[in-house]
Formats: C-alpha cells, sequence, structure tokens
C-alpha cells in the first residue's frame, strides 16, 4: 500500500524529491528500535550521500544498492530478488488509470488530488473488501 505521495517534473533527479516524500507519510509510524530497525529500501538512483543522511534523520535503516551491485548480486546469487518490486508494482498499478498515465491536468494541486483517489482505489482493493 503506498504511503506517501510527492509530485515533481519528470526530469527532476529521484533523490531530490526524497525528503518531499518522506515528509508526505500522513501517518505517524512508531518509533524505530534496535529490535525492531525500519528500513527504507531505495534503487541506485537514490545513492547519494545527501539521502543516506536523510534517512539516518527520519530514523530509517537505508537499504540502497551501489550502481551496478544489483546486477552482480543476480549473476551471483541464486534466487535474488530486488527489495523494490514494491514499487515498481504500485506504480504499474497506477499506470492503469489512463488519466494518470497521460497527466492533462495544469494545476499540480488537481493532479495531486487524482493522484490521491487513484491510490485510495488501489488501497481499497488491496484490502480485500471487494470480495
Amino acid at each position: 500500500m503506498p504511503i506517501g505521495l510527492a509530485i515533481d517534473g519528470a526530469n527532476r533527479n529521484d533523490f531530490k524529491m526524497a525528503e518531499a516524500t518522506l515528509d508526505s507519510i500522513p501517518v505517524p509510524r512508531p518509533k524505530p528500535t534496535c529490535r525492531r530497525p525500519q528500513g527504507l529500501c531505495l534503487d541506485k538512483g537514490y545513492d547519494y550521500d545527501e539521502v543516506r543522511d536523510l534517512a539516518e534523520e527520519f530514523g530509517y535503516t537505508a537499504h540502497i544498492r551501489a550502481r551496478g551491485e544489483e546486477a552482480q548480486a543476480i549473476k551471483h546469487e541464486a534466487g535474488f530478488k530486488a527489495r523494490r518490486w514494491v514499487v515498481e508494482r504500485t506504480h504499474s498499478w497506477m499506470n492503469r488509470f489512463r488519466r494518470v498515465l497521460t497527466r492533462w491536468e495544469k494545476k499540480a494541486a488537481n493532479y495531486l488530488g487524482l493522484l490521491h483517489l487513484v491510490l485510495g482505489i488501489i488501497t481499497y482493493r488491496c484490502s480485500g473488501l471487494t470480495g
């Protein structure tokens, strides 16, 4: 289930939106402890020291694959699975809504409202209440 959302232009680097995305999480989360750390799984687009510092500031344990590290892991580890598939799956679900796939709204607030509606529908479908 998606828990945070931030929008910006497609030509902006991923790591520059990391703080806005973490700030957008509306649900208060429990405090991370040594026994129950909270991980933040990111792909190689976030492989910057600023993102690692930001994850530490928010209390997350950063799991960021370095550039080329995942390709080596796929070659050498049997049954290797990437951790970021959850984000890729959610993007795929969002692309099923035609209005989101091609942005027609001129105002960012309207597009953000549409994304909240789409993510609400996705969450409702994942909850199992539809049968």
